[in-house]
C-alpha cells in the first residue's frame, strides 16, 4: 500500500504575546499576527490563558507538513523568557501528538536577520524596510515581518517556489579593512 501524497504547508512562527505567523501553502503566502495576550474578561483570568489561546490558535490552522519558529537564546527579560518557553513547549506538543508528528526546527534569529537585510543584529526597523521593499509585502508590524522572512528561508531550504519574483540576497557591506599602526623607525 501506498501512501498518499500530501501537498507541502510550511508554518513559521515569530512566538511571543503579540505572535507572528506565516503560512505556506499551494504557492501562496498567507500572514499576520495574533495578540495572546488579549481578553475581553482579563480580571477573572490566571496567567496561563494566553498559553491555551496560543494551542487553541495553533490547532485551529490547516495541518502543517513542517514547524519553523524563531529560535531566540537571549531575552532581556525574565518574563519573556518564561513567555517564550511556554510558546515554546506548547508548540513542540502539539506536533510531537499529531499522528504522524509534524517536524518541526528552531532557525537563530541572527540567521533570519541576515537573510533579510545582510546583518545578523538588524533592528525591528531595518526587518519592516526589508520585508516592503525585498518582499514587496507591508507587515502589520516587525513580527509579521520576522514571520515572512523565515517562511523564505524554509521554502529555499525545502526547495519550494516562494510567489512572486525571486528574492534577491541582501546587499553585503564590505567590511573596513583595518590600518595597519605605523611603526617607528
Amino acid at each position: 500500500m501506498t501512501t498518499p501524497l500530501i501537498a507541502p504547508c510550511l508554518l513559521a512562527l515569530d512566538l511571543g504575546a503579540h505572535l507572528g505567523w506565516a503560512m505556506w501553502f499551494n504557492g501562496t503566502v498567507t500572514s499576520g499576527t495574533t495578540d495572546l495576550s488579549k481578553s475581553h474578561n482579563k480580571r477573572f483570568e490566571g496567567p496561563g490563558m494566553k498559553f491555551v489561546r496560543f494551542a487553541r490558535f495553533v490547532a485551529d490552522l490547516p495541518r502543517p507538513t513542517l514547524v519553523s519558529f524563531e529560535e531566540v537564546r537571549r531575552h532581556l527579560g525574565t518574563d519573556a523568557a518564561h513567555a517564550y518557553g511556554g510558546y515554546l513547549s506548547h508548540l513542540t506538543a502539539f506536533c510531537d501528538t499529531q499522528d504522524p508528528p509534524i517536524p518541526y526546527e528552531g532557525i537563530p534569529v541572527a540567521t533570519i536577520k541576515k537573510r533579510a537585510t545582510g546583518r545578523g543584529n538588524a533592528p525591528k526597523e531595518d526587518m519592516i524596510a526589508a520585508c516592503r521593499g525585498r518582499l514587496n509585502y507591508e507587515p502589520v508590524d516587525d513580527n509579521e515581518a520576522d514571520a515572512r522572512w523565515l517562511l523564505l528561508l524554509m521554502c529555499e531550504a525545502s526547495k519550494l517556489k516562494w510567489p512572486g519574483p525571486a528574492v534577491p540576497e541582501p546587499p553585503t557591506k564590505a567590511k573596513p579593512r583595518r590600518r595597519k599602526a605605523a611603526t617607528k623607525t
